[in-house]
């Protein structure tokens, strides 16, 4: 069992800036990846950004060259650096942890709104 406590939504104009950051407790010895969705009324979870124990990184299309992933091991935290936000990245964005064996866990979620 793992708890995900993230922090750093909010509201930001296009072409701002943000910074979530999400602090993972309790089982963390067999996290293989952290990493960040997020979803927006109506649509699909999708894949924002995801980093490995080997500092591996996975980006969506649509945030490459904006957004950077970085995690702190010995911290046990993920962060989400945005930079040049618009208004299509507005959404709930939520931290998670995939296991070794597969399994996944998920933070609350934490509204990002960026306005044009």
């Amino acid at each position: 069992q793992v708890q995900l406590v993230e922090s750093g939504g909010g509201l930001v104009q296009a072409g701002g800036s943000l910074r979530l950051s999400c602090d993972a407790s309790g089982t963390i010895f067999w996290i293989n990846t952290m990493g960040w969705y997020r979803q927006a009324p109506g649509k699909q979870r999708e894949l924002v950004a995801t980093i490995t124990n080997d500092g591996n990184t996975n980006y969506a299309d649509s945030v490459k060259g904006r957004f950077t992933v970085s995690r702190d091991i010995a911290r046990n935290t993920v962060g989400l650096q945005m930079n040049s936000l618009k208004p299509e990245d507005t959404a709930v964005y939520y931290c998670n942890v995939h296991y070794t064996w597969g399994k996944d866990y998920w933070g609350q979620g934490t509204q990002v709104t960026v306005s044009s």
